[in-house]
């Protein structure tokens, strides 16, 4: 049976803020705010709100009571904060390599987008990225054209940054949460909730072993991997992930999207947020919300 609009996200349908559990509030804002260049908008012992233009893109918990996850759990492989500027971005990862606790990783031009990983302080993965327009990128049969090509990030930096001086973290600049990138423990069962439950549309499959998803032709919006966490369970309380936001345009697609996932047998939370948002938790336990945009 074709699937209906019903049955799948609202083509506008984008991701909102990250939330993520930190032990050292001061190291991770120095990342996100003095690296990345999200500006601080809110702050206190509990934790804090980064963001661009006055609206959140990253909310940190300050849980120094926790530790990290055990090896090969589910949960966070990175968060990707997309830049709308490769100026910006080249700002972004020279001060987040050297001017942060943050660890260089690697780098990628996946054809689509020109991608730079880190670890930030607490050991979660963060990818900076641009994306290529869309009428660049390339569709197969259904499934957009994705590779790991080498992208030399001193070269990057070198052609993209303004002026002469040294770069430093791009605050005020356009960003938001392009993508999260997720460790599930199987890719069938990931596939039943984000996309048949949830709502997501396939983009580009690699068998058992990873998946992408997206509204409205994205490359991708989440991607599932079993690359570290093959066979993993339910998560345990740890640092990393919390959650992810999903927005979408308005009250009657989040309706829909409640509804398709109570049919498929999924508990939805409450969120404190009346009918304007809505929780559920994924098969290993990490938590999403979905909300209708103002």
């Amino acid at each position: 049976m074709n699937p209906t609009a019903e049955d799948k996200f609202d083509p506008a349908t984008r991701l909102g803020a990250v939330e993520l559990r930190v032990a050292d509030l001061d190291s991770a804002i120095g990342f996100y705010s003095g690296g990345a260049g999200l500006e601080v908008l809110s702050r206190d012992s509990a934790g804090a709100a980064l963001g661009s233009g006055g609206a959140a893109v990253l909310v940190l918990h300050h849980r120094p009571d926790l530790g990290l996850a055990p090896r090969g759990a589910a949960g966070l492989y990175h968060t990707a904060i997309l830049y709308q500027d490769r100026a910006d971005l080249a700002a972004a990862i020279y001060a987040a390599g050297t001017a942060t606790r943050g660890r260089f990783t690697g780098s990628a031009d996946h054809l689509v987008s020109e991608a730079f990983y880190f670890d930030d302080p607490d050991g979660n993965g963060v990818e900076l990225y641009w994306d290529r327009p869309r009428d660049q990128w390339r569709w197969v049969d259904g499934s957009v054209a994705m590779d790991t090509l080498p992208l030399d990030p001193n070269a990057f930096i070198a052609q993209h940054s303004r002026g002469a001086g040294i770069p430093t973290a791009p605050l005020g600049a356009a960003t938001s949460i392009g993508h999260v990138h997720l460790k599930v423990g199987d890719i069938a069962r990931a596939r039943d909730f984000y996309v048949t439950a949830l709502g997501f549309d396939v983009t580009t499959a690699f068998g058992s072993s990873a998946l992408f998803a997206s509204a409205g032709g994205y490359h991708h919006h989440v991607g599932m991997n079993v690359w570290e966490s093959r066979g993993a369970g339910q998560r345990s309380q740890a640092l990393g992930l919390e959650r992810f936001t999903i927005v979408v345009p308005d009250a009657s697609a989040l309706a829909a999207t409640a509804a398709r996932l109570e049919a498929a047998g999924h508990r939805l939370e409450a969120t404190g947020a009346g009918v304007k948002a809505i929780r559920v938790a994924d098969p290993w336990g990490t938590s999403v919300e979905v909300v209708a945009a103002a």
